[in-house]
């Protein structure tokens, strides 16, 4: 087929991919913004700004090995085609929506790792999955979480002991200007891990029409188009997660929210210079329930957190499922090869 041909294709799957970028900042707004928001150190408004520009310029900070897991680490490039991607996107979308209608911080990375094993299952089966790099994604899905949490209390006990004889007066404005340093570090963290899987799409739909010179790439355009959808998206922000995130599961205050924002920022660094892409919502989750613990066990609302970790858990199995569903109705559409 001539580029004529394909052309009008590829510029509409990357326009859903897009929109999947758009919706991934709208939808995870929260796990940027819900802290500081909370602690009512910024309003809503403001608190999108700062997270936006800070979603927009997290490429200029880290390489792109997250782009490379998500385009040729979950399932095999030899097997993309224009079926499998706008499968997985809407297998993604869809749960990304139904959670957004219905105030669950569920995980918009695992949907789109759950999208992209859908349909590679239904075209090809077992043999499409690339297992190493959907078992570290998968071991990510109770690690970030976990990590995000031990890092938040042991960061609200020592920073506990280096105030404890400051006024409480003192402690409140203090952390009142330091949560805005946390806040831009989690934003940066968020931007860099969560545009770069739309990213990965976009590169393998390149690659598997040929338009990366036979090699897979990420282009420069394809990069800023992401960074860019998503910090619109959090512009637009996820106001039903932000009220789950920033007080249904505990009370913080701006020490708290500090330390919570500085140990999942933490958490993302690490994970996206080792290509690992985490959930954004389990991190900030796991890291707000460190803090409640740190409080005291009884701090935390934990049938709220419950709630949450079974979102955690169906997301993937749901997300492929509808995308199986729409790999077997896009057939009708869209030729596959």
């Amino acid at each position: 087929m001539d580029i004529a041909g394909i052309a009008p294709v590829l510029i509409f799957l990357i326009a859903v991919a897009l929109l999947f970028d758009f919706l991934n900042g709208l939808h995870d707004a929260a796990n940027s913004i819900a802290t500081i928001v909370s602690t009512r150190v910024l309003a809503p408004r403001w608190a999108v700004f700062w997270a936006a520009f800070f979603n927009f310029i997290a490429f200029l900070f880290f390489g792109l090995h997250v782009a490379e897991t998500v385009g040729s680490g979950i399932v095999h490039a030899a097997i993309v085609d224009d079926r499998v991607i706008f499968s997985a996107l809407a297998g993604a979308i869809v749960w990304n929506v139904v959670t957004w209608v219905a105030g669950i911080p569920s995980s918009s990375s695992h949907a789109l790792i759950g999208g992209l094993v859908g349909a590679g299952l239904a075209k090809v089966g077992v043999s499409s999955i690339v297992w190493s790099g959907l078992g570290k994604t998968s071991a990510a899905i109770f690690m970030s979480p976990a990590l995000g949490f031990v890092l938040a209390l042991l960061l609200v006990l020592i920073v506990s002991w280096a105030f404890v004889r400051v006024t409480p007066m003192k402690v409140d404005s203090t952390f009142r200007i330091l949560q805005f340093a946390s806040a831009s570090l989690y934003s940066l963290g968020h931007g860099a891990n969560d545009a770069q899987k739309t990213m990965g799409i976009i590169a393998v739909l390149l690659f598997s029409h040929g338009a990366t010179g036979g090699a897979f790439a990420v282009p420069f355009w394809v990069v800023v188009s992401c960074q860019t959808a998503m910090a619109l998206g959090t512009l637009c922000g996820g106001w039903r997660i932000v009220h789950t995130m920033g007080s249904k599961i505990t009370r913080l205050s701006p020490q708290q929210g500090f330390c919570a924002e500085t140990g999942g920022a933490i958490t993302l660094f690490m994970a996206t210079y080792l290509g690992i892409p985490v959930s954004t919502t389990h991190t900030i989750t796991g890291a707000i329930v460190g803090v409640g613990a740190a409080r005291r066990v009884s701090a935390v609302r934990w049938g709220v957190a419950r709630g949450i970790v079974v979102a955690w858990v169906v997301t993937m199995p749901m997300a492929a499922l509808i995308s199986a569903i729409a790999y077997a109705a896009s057939g009708l559409f869209l030729a596959g090869r």
